[in-house]
């Protein structure tokens, strides 16, 4: 890496939508900073060609294990020299309720609190970088929630599981809601900050048993490929002004969050969390 490369992190890299994104990003000459949990195909040729260029470098991590999370982040400081763009992108979707090894629902803490986390512990790297941007991949389920209880989500208690609109959607509400809470505090430091839905894609996640019943029959039928999610995350980063930051992203425009007004109380506890918890 020298001075002027461009330097993207992305969370999930190694498939679905973070993969096409790195693939993008690659072709178009950024380096790619992959923190995963598996590893990359050893069948892609480009895939190969950048990790032997060092274009492309790779840190393996459980993002829902503090002790290992923590391992790679510090790794990942020690060793990069700056980051220009962070992509919070990687995510759960299961079946029924799980727990991360801290004992929270595990869609809470992959997908709402371990961004914060990564964002809180990489924001010198960014402070180093030009474009200073991050990027946390929400989801529009959020947009159809009725209700939202905070509580319930981290630690729910005899609930019945809701498959998408359930721990997955109010874990995506809290992510897009505490993304607008701190945008003002990270835009006084130079960062910019936004949650983007990719849109309906065949990845993984939506093939696995967390989609609900009658998703699957028309998936294939609206769903698109994850390049265009992919793409979706790209242009949140260049198609927005510099001073607009904290905003939720859905088809490419700027859309309204439900349940303002609860921003703080979120923020106040997930940085509670990662004050008592992560930090040692």
């Amino acid at each position: 890496m020298n001075e002027y490369s461009k330097v993207a992190l992305i969370t999930g890299a190694n498939s679905g939508v973070g993969f096409e994104l790195t693939k993008k990003l690659l072709s178009k000459g950024w380096e790619v900073v992959a923190l995963i949990r598996s590893d990359f195909s050893a069948h892609d040729s480009m895939i190969l060609e950048a990790i032997k260029m060092n274009h492309l470098r790779v840190y393996k991590a459980d993002l829902a294990d503090f002790p290992n999370l923590r391992k790679e982040l510090d790794l990942i400081k020690s060793r990069e020299g700056k980051l220009d763009l962070l992509f919070n992108n990687a995510g759960v979707s299961f079946e029924e309720h799980k727990y991360s090894k801290q004992g929270r629902e595990i869609h809470f803490e992959v997908n709402t609190l371990v961004p914060y986390i990564i964002s809180m512990e990489l924001k010198e790297l960014l402070l180093k970088g030009r474009m200073k941007t991050i990027i946390n991949t929400s989801s529009n389920s959020l947009l159809f929630l009725k209700q939202f209880n905070i509580d319930k989500l981290i630690q729910p208690k005899a609930t019945r599981f809701k498959k998408l609109m359930g721990p997955y959607a109010n874990s995506k509400l809290a992510l897009s809601l505490w993304t607008k809470r701190i945008a003002p505090e990270y835009f006084t430091e130079g960062i910019k900050i936004r949650s983007v839905c990719p849109g309906p894609s065949k990845t993984k996640l939506t093939k696995g048993k967390g989609m609900p019943s009658y998703m699957i029959p028309i998936r294939n039928l609206i769903f698109s490929h994850p390049s265009k999610g992919a793409s979706r995350l790209y242009e949140a980063v260049f198609n927005f002004s510099d001073e607009v930051t904290g905003i939720f992203i859905n088809k490419g425009k700027e859309s309204e969050i439900k349940f303002s007004g609860h921003e703080e109380m979120i923020l106040t506890q997930i940085n509670d969390i990662y004050q008592d918890e992560y930090i040692v």
